[in-house]
Formats: structure tokens, C-alpha cells, sequence
């Protein structure tokens, strides 16, 4: 008898059902558990960038020089760095959840730190808890992610994984400033309104991260402890000097505008608006997320080379702008930036797993976050410091002439990788 014609009582279809029922019920936790972990990641991600259109106003409530500002955002890159290196890795032990609520805790230390209206010293202890814990989640919640979705829909391809953890991750970034220089713009208490909102959504993400399905069973005899393996002997030198080197320069425009970018448009371009600040950092971000959500299925090569050609003319348009005073060409370049340097630095990462080794790729992808998060916070501080002595006009037109001349250094490089590590 087909399925169709039987009958609602018959024996096959009883003994059916208390099987696929429990089946059905645990698919649907792991849904669930899947937005609320993308949900937590967008979250956090998007308080890490609460500060950037904010640091205006700090400025010129403390009289804090453009130097300092680039001090208290390096202070997050070292402690994202730190993070990776000591933790970022732990979770494959330990288990995910372990790791994701100990980082969203360290991320609300940091929005009680913000809250006590503080001294420059209290700014940068803020910014390095902060960093300490987006370095802890990263990975993790990426991870995390990834095996929610495949429980789920253990079927179906990867492209919603990627789509949301893009999402989270890089539209996270631009997401926070946002929502932060709007409500700096138009509510009470511009230095504190933000943190407190974010301080609420973080304890409902460390809420639902409780509540969401573990995946990996913690081992009952875990491996001696070791900080992150980094490596760049992979079988391919150029190629993965070449990935390091694009991950700098494009991890070098996106702390650019999460750190200096709101203090020039309220200085150099007049225009004071928070919710203005946090529009140029959304933009920037928001066109990488969308680029790299857009461009999946597209070749290594092909996102390389629009990568290159997008940041290399993006930072162009930038320069003309500032040197113009001109808001709508600065944002021009901002939004052509993110659009390169997104699909760089996802270029970067897809050559970088390719061509390691099953067992080294923890180690290859660990010394490109390395490099990529020196690239963030060096040349946003060199700014700081050469703004002291030239404009900030004058010290981003030098700064792009280095980043070009690094943007030739890959180009160069990725035509010469080994005919092995080619597509």
C-alpha cells in the first residue's frame, strides 16, 4: 500500500512517527539556536563600533588629541590579537558556549567601564576588554554557526551560513556605529544612552546563547594547553605573503574609519552630527557585507582582482574628497573602499584555507588575522601621530601612497603563486 492510500491507523505509519517526531523537534532547536548565536554575533560585533562616532564628542568634552583617539582604538586591536592567539581556539575543546558567554560577559565589562563616564585611562581599559572579547568570539560563533546550520538543514548548502555570519560579522560593524550616532544625535546622554541600550541587548545574548544547543561534546581527556600555532610555511610563500599583505591592507582602511574617519568629517568637513559620523563607518561596512554576501559564488581570482582595483580606487576618491572638503565624494570613496576591501580580505581568507593543509589551517588563518589586525590598529595610530605635525589631509594622502604600494606588492605576488596553489 503507497503511503497515499494508508490509512491513519496503519502499523508502518505508527512506527514511523516516534522516530521522525524527536528528529523534527531537535531540527528546530538547532534553528532557533542558529539566529539567536547570529543574533549574539551581530550584536557584539556591533557594540565593538558603539565608540567610533562617539569619539568627537569625547574629544571635545576632554580635549583628547586625534593621537589619543587612535591610542584607545589600538588598545582593541591588541586585545583582539591577544584574544585570538590565547583563546580563539579553545572552543574546539571546551565546547562553544563556554567560550561565546564569558566573551558577550567581557563585552558588558566593557559597556560598564564606558558608562562610568571615564578618564582617557578608563577609555583604553574599556577598548581592551572589548577586544578581548570579540577576539574569543569570532571564531567561535562563526564556528558555532556553521554547525547549527548543518544540524538544521543538514541537506541544504552553506550559502545561508555565509550570508548571516557576513552579516553579523562585517554588517555587524557598520550596524553599531549606526545605531550609535543616531541615538548620540537625537537622545539624552549621548556618552551614555548607547551603552546602556547595548548593555541590554548583550544580557539577552548572553540569555539565548544559554538556551542554544551545544555542538561540541567536551572532551574527557583535553590536549595539554598551547597558545595558537601561527604559521606561514604552507607550500605556497608568495601566495600566503601575498593573503597577509591584503588582509593589512584592507584591515588598515576599516580601522581608518572606526577610529580617525568621524573626527575628520566633524573637523575638516564641518559637519558635527553624530548620526552623520556613524553613516560614514555604516557605509564602509555596509558595502563590504554586501559585496562579500553578493559575490560567494564568484572565482578566488576574480575577487582578488576587483578587490585590488576597488580599494586601490576607492582610496583615490577618498584622498580627492578630503582634499575638496567634499562630504559626498569622501563618502564615494568610503563606500568604493568597503566594497574592495571587503572582497580583498575574503579573497584573502579563501586563498589562505585553500592552500593549507587540513591540520595547519587553525595555524595559516591564525597568522592572517595576525597580520590583519596589525593592519588595523598601525596605521590608524601612524595617522594619529603624523596628524600632530600635518593635516589629516596631508597624512591620509601619504598613507595612501603606502597602502597602494601594498595593494602593487599582492598583485605582484599572486601571479606569482605556485602553479600547485592556483585555481
Amino acid at each position: 500500500m503507497s503511503a497515499l492510500t494508508r490509512p491513519p491507523g496503519d502499523a508502518t505509519s505508527s512506527a514511523e512517527s516516534p522516530t521522525r517526531a524527536p528528529q523534527l523537534v531537535n531540527r528546530a532547536r538547532y534553528g532557533r539556536g542558529f539566529w539567536m548565536i547570529a543574533l549574539a554575533f551581530l550584536t557584539a560585533m556591533a557594540f565593538s563600533t558603539v565608540p567610533a562616532p562617539l569619539y568627537p564628542l569625547y574629544q571635545a568634552r576632554s580635549g583628547f588629541s586625534t593621537f589619543m583617539i587612535t591610542v584607545v582604538f589600538a588598545a582593541y586591536a591588541v586585545g583582539v590579537v591577544s584574544s585570538l592567539v590565547l583563546a580563539g581556539h579553545v572552543s574546539d575543546w571546551v565546547g562553544r558556549k563556554k567560550i561565546l558567554v564569558p566573551a558577550l560577559c567581557l563585552e558588558l565589562v566593557s559597556a560598564a567601564i564606558f558608562l562610568t563616564a571615564p578618564s582617557l585611562p578608563l577609555l583604553i581599559v574599556a577598548r581592551l576588554v572589548s577586544g578581548l572579547g570579540v577576539g574569543m568570539l569570532t571564531a567561535t560563533a562563526t564556528a558555532h554557526l556553521h554547525e547549527l546550520h548543518t544540524r538544521h538543514r543538514p541537506e541544504a548548502s552553506g550559502q545561508r551560513f555565509e550570508a548571516v555570519s557576513t552579516a553579523a560579522n562585517i554588517g555587524g560593524i557598520g550596524t553599531g556605529a549606526l545605531v550609535s550616532g543616531v541615538l548620540a544625535q537625537y537622545v539624552t546622554g549621548p556618552l551614555r544612552t548607547p551603552y546602556l541600550i547595548f548593555a541590554v541587548l548583550l544580557l539577552v545574548s548572553i540569555v539565548g546563547v544559554m538556551l542554544t544547543p551545544e555542538t561540541v561534546e567536551e572532551k574527557p581527556v583535553r590536549p595539554s594547553y598551547r597558545p595558537q600555532r601561527i604559521s606561514a610555511d604552507h607550500g605556497d610563500r608568495a601566495g600566503y605573503i601575498a593573503a597577509a599583505a591584503a588582509g593589512f591592507a584592507s584591515f588598515a582602511v576599516f580601522g581608518l574609519f572606526t577610529s580617525v574617519a568621524p573626527g575628520f568629517v566633524r573637523g575638516a568637513l564641518h559637519h558635527a552630527s553624530p548620526a552623520l559620523a556613524g553613516l560614514v563607518v555604516f557605509a564602509v561596512f555596509g558595502s563590504a557585507a554586501v559585496a562579500q554576501t553578493l559575490t560567494s559564488r564568484m572565482r578566488a581570482g576574480v575577487k582578488l582582482g576587483i578587490g585590488l582595483v576597488g580599494q586601490a580606487l576607492g582610496l583615490i576618491v577618498l584622498v580627492v574628497g578630503m582634499h575638496a572638503a567634499n562630504l559626498a565624494t569622501f563618502l564615494v570613496g568610503g563606500v568604493i573602499i568597503g566594497v574592495g576591501a571587503g572582497m580583498l580580505f575574503k579573497a584573502a581568507v579563501g586563498a589562505v584555507a585553500a592552500m593549507a593543509a587540513p591540520a595547519k589551517r587553525g595555524e595559516a588563518l591564525a597568522g592572517l588575522f595576525l597580520v590583519s589586525y596589525v593592519g588595523l590598529s598601525l596605521p590608524a595610530v601612524s595617522v594619529g601621530i603624523v596628524t600632530r605635525y600635518v593635516t589629516a589631509t596631508t597624512a591620509m594622502t601619504w598613507l595612501t601612497v603606502v597602502l597602494l604600494a601594498i595593494l602593487v606588492v599582492v598583485a605582484t605576488l599572486s601571479r606569482r603563486r605556485s602553479p600547485t596553489s592556483a585555481e
